[in-house]
Parts: C-alpha cells; structure tokens; sequence
C-alpha cells in the first residue's frame, strides 16, 4: 500500500476540512436537497439537480480525504537538517534572484503559494540536495538552474 506523506501542518488541515465537510457542509448539502424535493416536479427542478450535485461532490471529497488518510505518512519539519526533503524550506538562486519554497507532500502542493509536491519536476530534483548544490529542471518555460542557497 503506498502511503501518502504529508507535512504535519497539511495533515491538520485535511482533518479540519474532512470535520468540516461531515458537520457542516454535508448536512447542509441533505438538508438543501430535502427542501428541492419537496418542491414538485423532479424533472423540472433545477435546484434539485444542483442540490444533488452538491451532495454528490461532497460526498465524493469525504472519500478521498478519507482514503488519504488511511495511508497517510506525517512527515515532521527536520530545523537545521543538511539535504532538502519533504518538510523542509528551501532558499535558491534562480535567474539572479532568490526564491523560498517549501517541500510538501502532493495532497498539499499550492505552487502559486510557493509549496511544491516532492513529486514535482522541482520537488523531485531538490530532494536530498545539499547547500551549494545546483540542478537542472526542465520546466514548461524550458531549463531552469537553481542553486541551493539555505536549507530552513
């Protein structure tokens, strides 16, 4: 079974976002469709298929968080560790200028807020690199260098 990692910051929030989803969003979601029953005519009432499809996507998120977390693999920030892995911050030197990302597990990856999945081209070439080390990643826009200036 392949486990799932996970920061323990992201794994907090997958559990904050599956308790809200079964206390809040849920019976919302039951309620709305009960109140679009009752409305008449099923064939005819848009707000009952948008209600069932509300239904119908939460329900369906419950089962992947679920399912993460059957396999999940909280993986703790190592401070002062000496090679990037997941956990870690990583300070390079790209293109004259530096960047801060953070090493996440994929459930977690938000690359507009600097997060990478270790999966990813630039997650996968960083993993257990040193300070002083430098990769190639090919990228959309082509090869990208990064030198690795400090390993938080």
């Amino acid at each position: 079974m392949q486990t799932n990692q996970l920061t323990k910051e992201g794994f907090e929030n997958l559990k904050k976002e599956l308790d809200e989803l079964v206390k809040t969003k849920r019976p919302y979601a039951v309620e709305r469709l009960h109140k679009a029953r009752s409305m008449g005519d099923l064939s005819e009432n848009s707000e009952y298929t948008a209600a069932k499809e509300e239904l119908a996507f939460v329900e369906g998120r419950i089962l992947e968080i679920e399912e993460i977390l059957k396999t999940v693999q909280v993986v703790e920030n190592h401070n002062g560790s000496h090679s990037v892995e997941v956990g870690t911050s990583v300070v390079v030197e790209t293109g004259g200028s530096q960047e801060l990302f953070q090493i996440v597990g994929e459930f977690e990856a938000d690359p507009m807020n600097k997060k990478l999945s270790h999966t990813s081209p630039i997650g996968q070439a960083l993993l257990g690199k040193k300070v002083g080390d430098t990769v190639e990643v090919i990228v959309p826009a082509g090869k990208t260098k990064y030198k690795i200036i400090e390993i938080k």
